[in-house]
């Protein structure tokens, strides 16, 4: 088997938790391959670029293997290459996050009367 299609590809990689959820960002163009839009169907083979956003993390990896079912995660991980830009990428918006407070991390819900009083004090 040297091509599978991209949205099994995604799911059996462990980009994405559900093969539903694989095919939802393709279509929505949040995975390009070799930086062009694609189809859900369409065959993705070993040497492509995928750029991959997950929502979460932006990955940026080259194909090394193809599976259309899933497996563990090591033999996932063996699927696909991280490129150095994207691994430093990355890197640094886990440092950024980290060290990043994010003011309304901290309300629950809708705020007070007297959070919203706090809140447009400290903004002035």
């Amino acid at each position: 088997m040297d091509t599978t299609r991209i949205d099994k590809w995604l799911w059996a990689a462990r980009f994405f938790k559900t093969r539903s959820l694989a095919t939802d960002a393709v279509e929505h163009g949040k995975v390009r391959l070799n930086g062009e839009r694609t189809k859900p169907s369409h065959s993705v083979r070993i040497g492509d670029r995928l750029d991959i956003d997950n929502g979460s993390t932006v990955w940026e990896v080259l194909i090394k293997g193809i599976a259309d079912k899933r497996a563990s995660a090591a033999i996932a991980q063996a699927l696909y290459g991280e490129t150095e830009d994207s691994v430093r990428k990355r890197i640094e918006a886990a440092e950024r996050h980290r060290l990043f407070h994010e003011p309304a991390a901290e309300l629950k819900g809708r705020p007070t009367k007297r959070d919203r009083r706090l809140l447009d004090r400290s903004s002035s």
